[in-house]
C-alpha cells in the first residue's frame, strides 16, 4: 500500500481544514518545500498537494509551489484544486504533476474529464471521489451533489478509470479513524484502485487500510498532530 502525505495550498502555506471548512484552517508550515522534503527524508515516494485556492477559485492557482516541490524532490506528485479547463491540466504537468486528480470537473462537465482520460491516459488522471453521507460533493466540498458514490465510481470505472481517491468529508481533518465500511464496500463492489483519504489517525489504521485492500492512502493531519511520526511510515514505504 501506498503511504501519500498530503500537503494543502492556501496563500503558499501548508494548512489543514476539518471537513473541508475554510474557516478552521490551521497553518502548520510557511515553507512548504521544506515539509515535502522531509517526506521525501523518511523514504516517502509520493505527495497529494492540494491547491485549495485553486478549488476555491475554480482555476489553478499554486502551480509555482507545485513546480517548487517537483523540481527540487524526487517526489511523485497528484495535483489536485480547481482543475476546471484543459489549460489547467497543461499547467499542472508542465509544473512537475505526475499525476491530476479531477473530483468536481467530473461531476460538473463529464465531457472535458472523459476527454483528459482519453487524452493522457488512465495512470495520469485520478478520479476524486469526495462523499458527504455518501453523496459526491463538489467545488470545495461547498455543494452536495444527488449522486451515489459507488454508482459516480462504477460510472466512471466503466469509462475507463482505475484510480480513486475516496475522502468521506465527515472524517476529513477529525483525527477520529477513516470510513473502514465505505471503503470495504468500494473494495467489494468495484476493481478500481482504491486510495483512501481522511481521518486516519493512528498506525493502526493504517494496517487495516492495508488488510482492506486499498492501494494506497493519503494522510496529512495525523502527521502534522504528531499522532503518527514520520519514523513510524517509513516501516510501510
Amino acid at each position: 500500500m501506498r503511504i501519500i502525505p498530503a500537503i494543502d495550498i492556501i496563500n503558499g502555506k501548508c494548512v489543514r481544514l476539518s471537513k473541508g471548512d475554510y474557516t478552521t484552517q490551521k497553518t502548520y508550515s510557511e515553507r512548504p518545500l521544506e515539509v515535502a522534503k522531509s517526506f521525501e527524508d523518511h523514504g516517502i515516494k509520493y505527495l497529494h498537494l492540494v491547491d485549495l485556492d485553486g478549488a476555491r477559485s475554480k482555476h489553478i492557482v499554486n502551480h509555482k509551489m507545485l513546480y517548487q516541490i517537483a523540481s527540487k524532490t524526487n517526489l511523485k506528485i497528484d495535483f489536485g484544486g480547481g482543475l476546471k479547463s484543459d489549460a489547467d491540466l497543461k499547467i499542472a504537468f508542465e509544473n512537475g504533476a505526475s499525476q491530476i486528480t479531477g473530483g468536481s470537473i467530473a461531476v460538473s462537465n463529464p465531457e472535458v474529464f472523459e476527454n483528459w482520460l482519453q487524452l493522457y491516459g488512465a495512470k495520469k488522471i485520478i478520479l476524486g471521489a469526495d462523499a458527504n453521507n455518501r453523496k459526491i460533493a463538489t467545488h470545495g466540498w461547498k455543494e452536495t451533489s444527488t449522486l451515489d458514490v459507488i454508482e459516480f465510481i462504477k460510472n466512471y470505472e466503466s469509462k475507463g478509470i482505475q484510480q480513486v481517491i475516496c475522502t468521506d468529508i465527515a472524517k476529513d481533518g477529525m483525527l477520529q479513524g477513516p470510513s473502514f465500511e465505505l471503503y470495504a464496500e468500494i473494495v467489494n463492489e468495484t476493481k478500481v484502485q482504491l486510495i483512501a483519504s481522511g481521518g486516519v489517525s493512528e498506525f493502526n489504521d493504517l494496517i487495516k487500510l492495508r488488510e482492506l485492500g486499498c492501494e494506497g492512502v493519503i494522510l496529512g493531519k495525523a502527521i502534522y498532530e504528531g499522532k503518527i511520526t514520520l519514523k513510524e511510515l517509513e516501516k510501510l514505504c
